[in-house]
């Protein structure tokens, strides 16, 4: 599967971007997504939780670090924000490699701040800004070591 690129224009279309990205968990249970602050990570990972069946409240574990959620299913995806990571030793400290190991779904807020700690195969997910407050940029490809 080749890099996808979407144009955004508005919230009601990230559906498309989450419904891919589900295509594409035959490549990788871990999914990483790059952007600045504000570009639209946490909003992306709730529709994508919503388009999975997530009855859960979906928010960023700023301060947990990690935050499990349910499908109807009774699958969890677990959902990292390793903002406020200062040393690796703290992604290792919560047993990452046992939730990136699990088969489960890996929605992944700030993976920069643990790259080196990243799987040998992943989905990269970069969101930039558009040239209006509404539309982003979002590429979606698949990363192997």
């Amino acid at each position: 599967m080749k890099d996808k690129l979407f144009n955004i224009s508005g919230v009601e279309q990230l559906s498309e971007v989450s419904d891919y990205l589900l295509s594409m968990r035959d490549e990788a249970d871990v999914i990483a997504f790059y952007g600045s602050m504000g570009a639209g990570k946490t909003t992306l990972i709730k529709n994508l939780c919503h388009r999975m069946g997530v009855t859960d409240e979906v928010n960023s574990p700023t301060f947990a670090i990690v935050n499990e959620y349910i499908t109807e299913e009774g699958d969890s995806v677990y959902h990292f924000d390793f903002y406020r990571i200062k040393k690796l030793e703290e992604a290792y400290d919560i047993g990452f490699e046992n939730y990136f190991d699990s088969g489960n779904l890996c929605l992944i807020e700030w993976p920069e701040m643990i790259e080196p700690l990243m799987p040998e195969k992943y989905i990269r997910v970069e969101i930039r800004h558009g040239e209006t407050d509404d539309e982003r940029i979002i590429k979606c490809e698949i990363i192997t070591d």
